[in-house]
């Protein structure tokens, strides 16, 4: 949630923040500002709204400036206005910044501050951050700032100018985001790569507790560290003729699954090679159980690696919000894992969640999108995900490569324990087709166009699945909550005749997904129970299944795989679901109301 921007070089700053900006937007935000220096002089714009309110109050070649910072911003503290959009500065005009985070302290520091006469003109926790650099600034900007965070708890991720000590930008993170784009004679601060990547070719991912000092001719860390390169193309964040990133991201799900199998699978021997684990493979030997922690989506794909790891693993997992982790009592040992999932890397939760189980002791390993992000640091081991860029802020093809890697986790660990050679080849050589089938799946995105506007007026839906695809019916009816604002509640089929039933009549649609696996036949008497009460039923079935269409009103094929493998299938038809009834409702598809992207608070 929220963007920062910040360029110092020798081209006009203004046109590249807010390009910076547009493509950080995806993250979530309520209103967006930039501030330059015109010949000593602030100019500091905000909007509220969408960035191209922001857009249209700047007059892009009047600002010759080379350095600036520029902000999207999410509500947090203090209502949605210009007031509280950032940049936020100081009494005297001199300190500007801008900020990512929440300073948990800051009613206490601005208290203190009133009293010492500074006054205030946001309700914001940020602004306390530029009045107390204010207090300790004698000219080195780089000094106040040191001083000033000295002072704050809480998470930040900063971007600081100064009229008094200008040609200079300062920032600083601790459990927040921000990277350095090193480019030819010029320099970038983001939250996100994407935002850079027209301009770096190489990043520096500020570490905790780290301050730069960036000025038109170097960089300047407390703990200098040589450049890694930037692993994303600048038109891998563009849209590619789709309408909407989302749309383009389902379409993509073939390739972006199919990425990290690459190299990754030897089905002659029925293993999965996963190197980012080799350093502790021999460590994992001796796992007796699992912890996954998780935030949204990614806890769905938790769920059904728990499915997977406890049936052929043969290894006891827990799967548990990291907004819950760390204030429960944990009952853990030297032979408990944690397994941290997480699409950008940054999430909030599951970073604390992951520093409280490293303290006592536990090993921590991560399956993360995002190279080089916080949580790919700070676990002990990991697997990437390599799906590329997400941009739309419901997940759609960062879920289906979690499933995927959870899956060859599954594999290397079961091989480890008591999984047969051929059951391993067996899995191993159905997870090599599962790109192809994903696109035989995207073949019914017609026909799911057509239910979505059958179905667009109903106003509330239930999702129901049993086993490995209960989680793909809390992740279906997330999506259409994002999507579509609409009510929808993912459950077990089995507990619908325990009160949820009382929900069903002709305006209430079920979406049951019903495979042909092991718990089919019960699906079918959840079903039969529905329609027994006039409720609408579309049905996700496996090809072949004609039985089904007698039962339902609608049903909606996948190709036949193994059971531990059918949610990376069924999630599909789900997610083109919600994307078309999203549209056809008119909602804003890749920026849904009152969403973020990355959660990088608590």
């Amino acid at each position: 949630m929220c963007g920062i921007v910040g360029y110092i070089g020798k081209k006009k700053a203004v046109p590249i923040l807010m390009d910076g900006l547009r493509k950080e937007s995806y993250r979530g935000y309520d209103s967006s500002g930039i501030v330059v220096f015109e010949q000593g002089k602030p100019i500091c714009l905000k909007a509220v709204g969408k960035l191209e309110n922001l857009e249209n109050r700047i007059q892009t070649n009047k600002y010759g400036s080379g350095f600036g910072i520029g902000h999207v911003r999410w509500a947090t503290h203090g209502g949605v206005t210009e007031a509280n959009a950032h940049p936020h500065c100081d009494c005297k005009e001199n300190i500007f910044l801008v900020h990512n985070g929440i300073i948990e302290n800051y009613r206490q520091l601005r208290e203190k501050l009133v009293r010492e006469g500074h006054k205030f003109s946001s309700d914001t926790d940020t602004e306390v951050i530029a009045h107390l650099i204010e207090k300790y600034f004698q000219g080195k900007l780089e000094e106040a700032v040191r001083k000033a965070l000295r002072q704050v708890k809480g998470a930040y991720a900063l971007a600081v100018i100064a009229r008094d000590d200008p040609e200079k930008i300062i920032a600083a993170r601790f459990s927040s985001p921000l990277i350095i784009g090193v480019g030819q004679n010029e320099y970038l601060v983001a939250s996100d790569p994407n935002a850079i990547a027209p301009y770096a070719q190489k990043v520096i991912a500020l570490e905790d507790n780290e301050i730069a000092i960036i000025t038109p001719k170097d960089i300047s860390i407390l703990k200098e560290r040589e450049p890694q390169d930037l692993e994303i193309e600048a038109e891998e964040s563009e849209k590619g003729g789709y309408p909407h990133f989302m749309l383009k991201e389902i379409m993509e799900q073939p390739e972006s699954i199919g990425s990290p199998l690459k190299g990754r699978l030897i089905i002659a021997q029925g293993l999965a090679k996963l190197g980012g684990l080799e350093t502790v493979k021999e460590k994992l030997k001796n796992v007796k159980r699992l912890n996954i922690i998780a935030c949204g989506t990614a806890r769905h794909a938790g769920l059904v690696g728990e499915y997977m790891l406890e049936e052929y693993a043969g290894i006891p997992t827990e799967v548990e919000a990291g907004s819950e982790f760390r204030y429960r009592k944990q009952i853990l040992d030297k032979n408990t894992a944690i397994l941290a999932v997480s699409q950008s890397g940054e999430t909030a939760d599951t970073l604390g969640a992951i520093k409280e189980a490293k303290q006592k002791g536990m090993m921590c390993i991560g399956i993360v999108n995002a190279v080089g992000s916080t949580i790919s640091r700070e676990t002990d081991a990991g697997v990437y995900n390599h799906a590329g860029p997400e941009i739309g802020v419901a997940s759609t093809k960062a879920f289906t490569s979690q499933l995927t890697v959870l899956a060859l986790l599954t594999l290397l660990l079961g091989r480890q324990r008591g999984m047969s050679l051929v059951m391993g080849q067996r899995i191993a050589k159905e997870i090599s087709r599962i790109p192809e089938l994903v696109k035989k799946t995207l073949e019914s995105e017609a026909q799911i166009k057509e239910l979505a506007e059958k179905y667009k007026d109903f106003n509330n839906f239930a999702y129901i699945g049993r086993k490995y695809n209960l989680p793909i019916a809390l992740e279906g009816a997330l999506k259409l909550k994002e999507i579509s604002y609409l009510h929808a509640e993912g459950m077990p089929a089995g507990e619908m005749k325990h009160g949820q039933i009382a929900l069903i009549d002709e305006n209430f649609p079920t979406v049951a997904i019903c495979p042909s696996d092991s718990v089919y036949e019960k699906m079918v008497s959840n079903v039969e129970e529905i329609k027994a009460r006039k409720g609408p039923v579309i049905a996700i079935a496996t090809q072949g299944n004609e039985d089904i269409k007698k039962l339902v009103d609608d049903v909606i094929y996948i190709p036949k795989t193994l059971e531990m493998l059918t949610p990376i299938l069924s999630v599909i038809p789900l997610q083109l679901f919600a994307y078309y009834v999203g549209l056809l409702r008119g909602c804003d598809i890749d920026k849904p109301r009152n969403l973020a992207k990355s959660v990088t608070v608590e």
